[in-house]
């Protein structure tokens, strides 16, 4: 299966199209998916969130491989792809509302909650904890529920229109993952910070014991 991949982007690649320019249309066919979405063809949803998350992984390949691969267009990837999952859960937003199921407008913003802040909050824990242990963070484990996990259910919602349970999951496990990852990020900055506390003290007794 590997050299397929490799060939189609070697191929995307000698014609010099910008990975920025990939990511664009990758979030121009998730814009589509939320206007399927919005007018309750799912089906058509599920083959635009498919086309763009293939453009998703284009562009990353493709910026190694002509040489552009940089931080900020990690960055930037990163951010498309959040406004990306927002605007799929709004276009489910409009559906619920149009055909008044409330409480399953009221998952997709529960959801979309989750969405935004399983992100966050595992970035800046991540930030947290690296800036008290000046070194690469350990331990905080990413978990099940990450972008594509999350991507592959809601297309899995739209090929089987069967989103509701989809819905549920969605609400549910991206906000206990939060959860989860405060309580771990809570855990080793106290660690932390009890290491740093340790550590005057161990050099005050040291400083004692030379002076004798």
């Amino acid at each position: 299966m590997r050299p397929i991949p490799n060939a189609v982007v070697s191929v995307v690649a000698r014609t010099g199209i910008r990975p920025n320019m990939i990511s664009a249309i990758g979030l121009a066919l998730n814009l589509s998916a939320t206007v399927s979405f919005a007018t309750g063809r799912f089906a058509s949803a599920g083959v635009a969130m498919l086309a763009a998350g293939f453009m998703d992984w284009l562009d990353g390949a493709v910026a190694r491989k002509q040489g552009r691969a940089s931080a900020f267009g990690e960055f930037l990837d990163s951010s498309v792809d959040c406004y990306s999952d927002l605007v799929l859960f709004v276009g489910l937003l409009v559906y619920y509302a149009r055909v008044n199921r409330f409480i399953y407008a009221v998952l997709v913003c529960v959801a979309m909650a989750g969405s935004v802040m399983i992100g966050y909050t595992r970035a800046r824990s991540d930030s947290l904890v690296a800036h008290g242990d000046k070194e690469p963070v350990g331990g905080l484990d990413r978990g099940f529920w990450e972008r594509p996990e999350r991507i592959g259910l809601m297309i899995l919602g739209a090929f089987t229109n069967r989103m509701a349970p989809i819905l549920w999951l969605l609400a549910i496990g991206p906000n206990l993952s939060v959860v989860a990852t405060i309580l771990r990020a809570r855990r080793k900055i106290h660690l932390l910070t009890d290491s740093q506390r340790a550590q005057p003290e161990k050099s005050e007794t040291a400083e004692t014991v030379r002076t004798r």
